[in-house]
């Protein structure tokens, strides 16, 4: 049978207030009563029940994180560092996979909510109109986690996804390439799809080269559609000399296909990214890419959160993080 407090206080020989005084770490108990409060805790096997403080103290110390694709790496290295501060601040974490679906994103965040977490963690994808609804319904802070929405109501941690873009293609562009092809994300997702595709075209724009659609092929972030969106380039007449993914993922897909072509890189084509995973260094040629501190974006966005949560002051609710170009063995200068 399940123990209870009730049972902790007559074997100690104490009141349950006393009990509920030494659980909940109140320093108003005797050394003494302390000591025999614990030693029957320890005698039964007494588990405190979390729901019930919760209830009583209005707080759960629980947060909920909203992933997109728990198979993602990205989101791993981001998620890592939110649990470090979470467990920093003792808070626990619970994480849902929202598979990158609108309807169960908002649906993953409304149980969250119903389960009375402390607060919300929402990482990566597009922040729709669906979602602020959600948020601001919310009697509890809500942090967006390597994305931010349109109009920058909720409180956001991330990187400049536009500039990233622009320094990866301008890395290009210092290489003597002219003739550059994007596999991009989804244009519907503007804190991040959209923004690397206006990156890409900036670049372009800031060197005088004319941007050409044919040259623009949208994926979906992953391997798969890297693969397949470079065979669309190498079938093309004239071909680019140089590839810019918006993910790394997509970037080692595009590396296999030419690879499986009988061609090189980066002989034969250039390929850079954005991300730095942590394939991005494991395969051949080690790839050249713009890092995004996918840790720091974690560990930030669960300060920030904790932050909100005890109603301190913040500074700034909108953080952007550095990024950073990491030059490998993927790009090369063309071939005079």
């Amino acid at each position: 049978m399940t123990v209870t407090i009730y049972d902790v206080a007559r074997e100690a020989g104490v009141s349950m207030a006393t009990v509920s005084r030494v659980v909940n770490n109140n320093p108003n108990v005797k050394p003494q009563t302390r000591k025999k409060v614990y030693e029957a805790i320890e005698r039964l096997g007494y588990r405190p029940n979390a729901v019930a403080r919760g209830l009583a103290s209005k707080k759960t110390t629980t947060v909920g994180v909203v992933i997109p694709d728990i198979s993602n790496s990205i989101f791993a290295e981001i998620a890592r560092g939110i649990e470090d501060i979470a467990n920093m601040y003792h808070y626990n974490i619970i994480l849902c996979n929202a598979d990158k679906k609108k309807d169960k994103e908002i649906r993953v965040i409304n149980t969250l909510l119903e389960k009375q977490v402390d607060g919300l963690l929402f990482m990566g994808g597009a922040v729709t109109d669906e979602h602020i609804q959600a948020f601001q319904t919310a009697a509890v802070p809500i942090v967006l986690c390597a994305t931010k929405d349109e109009h920058g109501v909720i409180p956001s941690v991330d990187i400049d996804h536009e500039g990233a873009a622009f320094d990866a293609v301008s890395t290009l562009i210092r290489h003597g390439h002219r003739e550059i092809a994007m596999i991009s994300g989804t244009l519907q997702d503007p804190a991040n799809g959209y923004a690397r595709f206006q990156g890409y075209k900036r670049a372009l724009e800031s060197a005088g080269i004319t941007y050409q659609e044919d040259l623009v092929r949208i994926g979906n972030y992953r391997y798969e559609s890297g693969v397949e969106a470079m065979k669309y380039f190498l079938g093309l007449r004239h071909k680019p000399t140089a590839i810019f993914a918006a993910t790394d993922e997509m970037a080692i897909g595009a590396i296999h296909s030419i690879q499986d072509a009988g061609l090189k890189v980066p002989d034969d084509f250039s390929v850079i990214s954005v991300d730095n995973i942590r394939m991005a260094s494991m395969v051949r040629p080690l790839l050249t890419t713009v890092a995004q501190p996918m840790y720091d974006i974690g560990a930030v966005a669960m300060r920030l959160l904790t932050k909100l949560m005890k109603k301190e002051n913040v500074d700034n609710a909108h953080v952007i993080l550095p990024h950073e170009t990491i030059l490998r063995l993927s790009v090369s200068h063309v071939n005079s």
